[in-house]
């Protein structure tokens, strides 16, 4: 009995942790919203790779980090150093809202910040496997900077990639509460932001926000692996749809010999967007993809490791052969308007 009372109380604590959040980032962007303030710290122009059509402000960022960073300084102490790091790549990300940064100074913070946390909290593994997880650290803090194109598709992911978190993080062989906290407390900025992302988008995430976000996607996932809340592969799981798209969309650049820096619109979630599913059937779309995933990750943590290992691959398949669906739609597409234009 003390047991199930004390786990109905983290479970409680956890789901108001998110709730606070979600409403301390929301009452952050109305306010700058309604000041006009929004628009002058950072504002989106459209241009010809842009999926919207008129300026947006780019501040999802002034909601979700201070929320984030602030609650984890309070709920979970233990992971200050996440926190720390987090601020300081929203700090730097602002700065290149507003006035644009070289991709030099950019990539030395995104290092500064993934090296630096693993070299504080070193895995008992060799030095070659701490570098591979710093690298991939600072991949999927520029993915999830990739990946944030169109309205409520970033910040969805958000709400529900930390959401699988912090259940994992209760439900696990090895529970954790502060980290469960952490995640939520994420999990509840990125609904707040939501509320106003959704299509038609009012407030975009910015790199302030993809950038801080992504960074907590890899140190809280590597965080748990650490503490054995998980398996090493889980947040590799919970945010496959953004790794993968962004990786396929990666190697066919660099293999084509393109620069994967500049800003293009070949993801899948882009050709998604423009071969007319549109922005909210595009994001529903994926948030269904992400769900189903992300329960059976946490199905999966019971599993022999044998047996883990093959649903993660199964699962990479899976999204593999629906990004073939969407590269054929979108051929049909290409075909339609070349036929279209040949008649005009």
């Amino acid at each position: 009995m003390v047991t199930q009372a004390l786990t109905t109380t983290l479970w409680a604590d956890t789901a108001l942790a998110a709730l606070m959040a979600a409403c301390a980032c929301a009452l952050i962007l109305l306010v700058l919203l309604r000041t006009g303030l929004a628009w002058r710290l950072a504002t989106d122009i459209p241009n010809d790779r842009s999926l919207h059509v008129r300026p947006t402000p780019r501040v999802g960022g002034w909601g979700i980090a201070p929320v984030s960073v602030v609650g984890i300084l309070l709920a979970a102490p233990s992971l200050w150093c996440a926190a720390v790091a987090a601020a300081f790549l929203a700090a730097v990300s602002q700065i290149d809202d507003r006035r644009g940064l070289p991709a030099r100074v950019r990539f030395a913070a995104h290092l500064i910040a993934a090296v630096g946390f693993v070299v504080l909290y070193p895995a008992p593994v060799p030095w070659f496997m701490l570098a591979a997880l710093s690298f991939l650290m600072i991949w999927l803090v520029n993915l999830y900077n990739f990946m944030d194109g169109a309205d409520g598709l970033a910040g969805g992911m958000a709400l529900f990639g930390f959401g699988g978190y912090a259940v994992a993080a209760l439900t696990g062989g090895h529970p954790l509460p502060e980290l469960a906290l952490a995640c939520a407390l994420v999990a509840g900025a990125a609904l707040g932001f939501l509320l106003f992302n959704f299509h038609p988008a009012r407030i975009f995430l910015g790199d302030a926000g993809s950038i801080s976000l992504g960074f907590l996607a890899g140190a809280l996932g590597y965080w748990g692996w650490l503490r054995g809340a998980w398996p090493i592969w889980f947040p590799v799981m919970v945010f496959a749809p953004f790794i993968t798209d962004a990786s396929i969309t990666l190697a066919r650049r660099l293999l084509r010999g393109e620069k994967f820096w500049q800003a293009h619109r070949e993801h899948y979630y882009q050709r998604m967007v423009r071969s007319g599913m549109g922005h909210a059937r595009t994001a529903s779309t994926w948030y269904v993809v992400m769900v189903a995933g992300i329960m059976l990750a946490v199905y999966t943590l019971g599993r022999p490791p044998a047996v883990q290992w093959c649903v993660v691959a199964a699962w990479i398949a899976v999204l593999c052969l629906l990004g073939l669906a969407v590269d054929l739609r979108w051929r049909r597409f290409q075909s339609t308007l070349s036929e279209q234009s040949s008649e005009v």
